[in-house]
């Protein structure tokens, strides 16, 4: 597959000559159990030195999942809702913790309590919510179940979303999900990437925000692992480095990091 990374690498060089890093972190979600995806997924983030923050549904885990972690100290496990079911309103889009529910937040803090025990230290207490959404109304309830971060998609409106709850959202999604369910046009995803660092490097969105990759191991074609590995390649080749997503959720519980 031949990508022409040019207009990325360009508006990369103009970071580099405005000053402006380029943290970049990565995020694949939807994990359950131990499978040869998650091995590929492993050996990737190994090779390429990038860790990759892996979403864990708790309801669903299996217990072969908490020690294929142990072994592979690039998967560093999230918390990805409880059950990733809907239970939007007829109509809504898909959303987990779109609305207010009852059970909603005993099911936060059965989810938090699940892959503590899991994973233990391990653990990143950043929320994912299953199809990026989540109503604002539940945000002093993930402090009160003890998350300090919040990840969804797009560039995002502010750090703190309330005391002690930051936001680090992801931005890159190489899956056409609305069609195909293969990789989006390659020359679609380098536009796209390219117009979020512009927006980063021009004042219009945050930019000390990581820049985010969002993949799904399971369902990823050979094309989608092909792109994942060359887009990690070239925005590293290109200055960007590695952020320390664990610290900078911690600043959430502990502003003063």
């Amino acid at each position: 597959m031949k990508i022409d990374w040019s207009p990325l690498t360009a508006e990369l060089a103009l970071c580099r000559r405005a000053g402006l890093p380029v943290p970049l972190w990565w995020r694949d979600d939807d994990a359950v159990a131990a499978t040869a995806a998650l091995d590929l997924l492993s050996d990737l983030a190994a090779t390429t030195g990038v860790n990759v923050h892996v979403a864990v549904i708790p309801e669903r885990i299996a217990p072969s999942l908490a020690p294929a972690f142990a072994s592979r100290p690039a998967l560093v496990p999230v918390i990805h809702g409880w059950r990733h079911i809907s239970h939007a309103p007829e109509g809504a889009k898909n959303a987990e913790f779109g609305h207010q529910r009852e059970g909603a937040f005993a099911e936060l803090k059965l989810a938090y309590k699940r892959l503590d025990h899991e994973f233990g230290a391990r653990l990143v207490p950043l929320f994912v919510p299953p199809w990026n959404r989540m109503a604002a109304e539940f945000h002093p309830a993930l402090v009160s179940a003890k998350y300090c971060g919040l990840s969804t998609f797009g560039p995002r409106p502010t750090v703190t979303l309330v005391k002690g709850l930051v936001q680090i959202n992801t931005h890159i999604d190489p899956i056409f999900w609305r069609g195909h369910r293969g990789l989006v046009d390659p020359e679609v995803l380098v536009a796209e990437i390219t117009a979020t660092l512009r927006d980063r490097r021009t004042g219009q969105t945050d930019s000390t925000e990581p820049l985010g990759l969002l993949t799904h191991h399971l369902v990823h074609s050979a094309e989608v692992w092909d792109f994942t590995a060359d887009v990690l390649r070239v925005l590293l080749d290109a200055g960007a480095v590695p952020a320390d997503i664990g610290a900078l959720v911690q600043t959430g519980r502990n502003p003063s990091i």
